[in-house]
């Protein structure tokens, strides 16, 4: 017999979201580790909000939504207030009633400044890192290494940057130092672009006379020889070897020394928040430093980062440069043990991450403007990917 639809709609329903979700769902681990977290950082939440007033949307909902935007690659915080507002999936994982209106996508833009006043995304990133030491998945080697993450700022927003009076004096023809060039010339009919084109062939532009209207803290830099220059940031991630758990994480400018310093305060902040000290440091040719394999040495860290070239003679260097020549050869002679073969082949495992967080979890390119905001970005982004490797390493109870 042919079903025919009952095109009278119903009052009211009665059923279960529990029931909807399945028993075996990936969301059910994920969303009683984030609870167990969230629940232990209420006294941190309790501090950013005052006790009077209207109640806002609760902080823990703003972090598992945020999980979501990472866990399903949802392109902005826009598309993801509209799947919440119909998806019964992400409702379950909010604890949201179906019969509740889903909150603004405004709402993460006016707490985005509370959630880091109080560093609550850190706080948040840093329990689940503790969930997977307390569980004993982390060893005692770890990998570092950093990555570019495009800036969000159009090439054309690289202008130079304005003198100051002094050096600019007014000039009769009414046009100022911070002008970006003449006005778009309108076409035949009248119409004036407000994007025009521009041929950047020919001009010299560099980060000590150009800086982006837009995002005034991103950098021209490129990762590599023949490689674009682009407007960028860079991602910084402190890995352990065994399982390729995330440690660490740090947005930070992009430049030439960067990696070396954010691994350094990655390694100190390791110690400081969870009272552990790698053994041995994996790292590419772009830690190769003498001074950073010396600072590593001092933490009582051994370090495995290939050379770039042979160290010179000691006996003919600068008195100021023998100790990173010398560290320099200690690496060298480090080289040929199986501990370092061991290292640099587990050190890839970072390049695992960072193909997620940028390919999955949206971070390859920076949504907001600011670099704290971005630091926000890959703390939420690392703690889902952790939760994500917890959920088969160690499947919450």
């Amino acid at each position: 017999m042919r079903g025919r639809i009952d095109e009278q709609p119903a009052l009211f329903h009665s059923f279960s979201v529990e029931d909807r979700i399945r028993a075996d769902h990936p969301l059910r681990d994920v969303k009683r580790r984030t609870d167990r977290i969230l629940a232990s950082l209420s006294v941190e939440f309790a501090k950013c909000y005052s006790r009077i007033g209207r109640p806002s949307v609760p902080p823990e909902r703003l972090l598992k939504a945020q999980l979501l935007l990472a866990l399903y690659t949802i392109r902005s915080e826009r598309q993801l207030c509209e799947r919440i507002d119909t998806d019964l999936l992400f409702r379950w994982f909010l604890d949201l009633q179906p019969s509740e209106e889903a909150f603004d996508h405004a709402v993460f833009s006016h707490n985005r400044k509370r959630l880091d006043d109080g560093g609550l995304t850190r706080a948040f990133f840093d329990a689940v890192v503790a969930e997977a030491f307390t569980a004993g998945l982390c060893s005692e080697h770890f990998s570092v290494d950093g990555t570019l993450i495009e800036s969000f700022a159009s090439a054309k927003s690289f202008q130079p940057i304005p003198a100051t009076p002094a050096e600019n004096p007014p000039s009769d023809s009414g046009s100022s130092a911070g002008d970006s060039g003449p006005s778009p010339t309108p076409d035949g009919n009248g119409f004036k672009p407000s994007n025009p084109e521009v041929d950047f062939h020919g001009q010299k532009r560099t980060n000590e006379t150009h800086q982006s209207q837009t995002d005034p803290e991103a950098k021209l830099y490129r990762k590599g020889m023949g490689k674009e220059a682009k407007l960028s940031h860079m991602g910084q991630a402190l890995n352990e070897n065994r399982n390729g758990l995330i440690v660490g994480i740090q947005a930070t400018e992009a430049n030439g020394t960067a990696e070396r310093t954010a691994a350094l305060e990655m390694v100190d902040k390791l110690k400081s928040k969870h009272g552990k000290t790698p053994k041995t440091l994996g790292a590419d040719k772009g830690y190769d430093s003498g001074e950073f394999l010396m600072e590593l040495e001092k933490r009582s860290i051994e370090p495995h980062v290939p050379l770039v070239k042979a160290p010179r003679d000691p006996a003919v260097a600068y008195p100021k440069q023998k100790a990173g020549i010398e560290a320099r050869q200690r690496m060298q002679s480090r080289m040929e043990s199986e501990a370092y073969r061991l290292s640099q082949k587990f050190r890839k495992k970072i390049e695992e991450v960072f193909g997620w967080l940028k390919g999955v979890a949206g971070a390859g390119r920076s949504r907001l403007v600011g670099r704290w905001k971005l630091q926000q970005t890959l703390e939420l982004a690392a703690a889902a990917y952790n939760l994500v490797r917890l959920r088969k390493l160690a499947p919450a109870g």
